[in-house]
């Protein structure tokens, strides 16, 4: 499978160059930076979450667990995970559970979490369980222009 269609369009519109990064087949995040020999906090990790206000897609490293209690306090949300069948539905154009980072590309409101914005290179989903989109620093930041960051992460 290529890039995502919608993660294509996405990065063509923001105008950032990007490279892939090929890799066995992985099943999680960890799996999937251990697979492409890149260290786990450099991986952007998407996690959707819902709540009676919509949908959230938070980005964090894939070395780290999201911390709800504290998002939900710093949102005054009360966010719970989307099991996988509904993120299938809104990311039509992706393998299941290969969700690129890039929300805003879906609709769909989009967090960051402040550690990846101190890394040289960032690199996540293209769509499928074989590919990486790598970015530099300064193309993320025009990736996630905009968006509500902060330190969303257990162990932050």
């Amino acid at each position: 499978m290529a890039i995502a269609k919608a993660v294509s369009e996405f990065l063509t519109k923001k105008n950032v160059s990007f490279g892939t990064v090929a890799h066995p087949k992985s099943s999680s995040s960890c799996e999937t930076a251990h697979a492409a020999h890149i260290p786990e906090d450099h991986l952007a990790k998407s996690v959707l979450l819902k709540d009676e206000k919509g949908y959230l897609l938070a980005v964090v490293p894939a070395s780290e667990w999201i911390s709800l209690d504290r998002l939900n306090d710093e949102l005054n949300r009360d966010l719970q995970l989307v099991p996988e069948e509904e993120m299938d539905q809104l990311f039509s154009d992706c393998q299941p559970g290969a969700i690129p980072p890039l929300g805003e590309a879906y609709g769909i409101e989009t967090i960051v979490d402040d550690a990846l914005h101190a890394l040289s290179k960032v690199y996540f989903e293209a769509g499928d369980h074989k590919q990486l989109i790598q970015v530099n620093s300064e193309q993320f930041h025009t990736l996630m222009k905009g968006l509500r960051h902060g330190y969303y992460c257990k162990s932050n």
